[in-house]
C-alpha cells in the first residue's frame, strides 16, 4: 500500500507564496515522475507542473516563471514552490506519484489567494 502525505495549502494574499510537500511512503520503491495538478471550483483537473526522475520539469503555461517544481528522491518528495500567487490560482492541489506499480494521486490540498 502506498501512501501521499501532502501538506502546505492554505490561504494568502494576491502576491504572496506558498510551499506545497507530498511525501510517498509504503511500498513504494521506483518512483519515475512526480507533479502537482490543480482543480479550482466548477473546473476540471489541469496539470501545474511535472518533473521527471532525471530532474526534467513542465509547467502548465499560466504558472511559468512563479512555480517551480522540484523532488527529493531520497524522501520520496515532491515539492512546488509558488510565488506571485493570484486569485486564478486558488484550487485543490494534488500531488502525483508514478510507481512501478501505477500511478498514487494525494488527498489533495487546499490554497486560496484572497485578500
Amino acid at each position: 500500500q502506498v501512501q501521499l502525505a501532502e501538506s502546505g495549502g492554505g490561504l494568502v494574499q494576491p502576491g504572496g507564496s506558498l510551499r506545497l510537500s507530498c511525501a510517498a511512503s509504503g511500498r513504494i520503491f521506483v518512483v519515475y515522475a512526480m507533479g502537482w495538478y490543480r482543480q479550482a471550483p466548477g473546473k476540471q483537473r489541469e496539470l501545474g507542473a511535472t518533473i521527471t526522475s532525471g530532474g526534467r520539469t513542465n509547467y502548465e503555461n499560466s504558472v511559468k516563471g512563479r512555480f517551480a517544481i522540484s523532488r527529493d528522491n531520497a524522501k520520496k518528495t515532491v515539492y512546488l514552490q509558488m510565488n506571485s500567487l493570484q486569485p486564478e490560482d486558488t484550487a485543490v492541489y494534488y500531488c502525483l506519484v508514478q510507481s512501478q506499480f501505477g500511478d498514487y494521486w494525494g488527498q489533495g490540498t487546499q490554497v486560496t489567494v484572497s485578500s
